[in-house]
């Protein structure tokens, strides 16, 4: 699992342990979210059943957490084959997110959780989760 890609981000938010967890939390949740569309055959992650539990851009840490800690169950009910690499990430943002000890999401944490979530085939496959080069 690799996260040196969080080095090149200038935002202060993303500097703290609490807001790479958010971040990470946002891309764990997309991948389920995307293994739900392949599960489901669907057109667009807009029409999973996670997708539609989140509340955008309003979501409390309450929520967060609750979203997150359903993930085992969740990775086990779609026989996800990378379930294990969705549930590590999981794992590392919460821990983060426990480091961090923040009480809230707020504005800076929907938007980066957002933002992960919407992007997160790039950041899970090309970035966390990136197979090394052979040399």
């Amino acid at each position: 699992m690799n996260t040196d890609f969080f080095e090149k981000l200038q935002d202060k938010y993303l500097q703290t342990d609490f807001g790479r967890g958010v971040f990470l939390a946002g891309v764990a949740l997309g991948a389920l979210a995307n293994a739900q569309l392949e599960y489901s055959n669907g057109k667009k992650v807009e029409d999973t059943p996670l997708f539609k539990q989140i509340n955008f851009g309003k979501m409390s840490l309450r929520e967060l957490k609750k979203h997150m800690s359903r993930i085992p169950e969740l990775t086990k009910a779609y026989r996800i084959d990378y379930s294990g690499m969705i549930t590590a990430l999981a794992s590392k943002a919460g821990e983060l997110m426990l480091n961090g000890g923040s009480k809230d999401l707020g504005v800076d944490g929907n938007f980066a959780f957002t933002v992960a979530f919407m992007n997160s085939k790039e950041y899970f496959w090309r970035k966390i989760f990136k197979k090394k080069e052979e040399e």
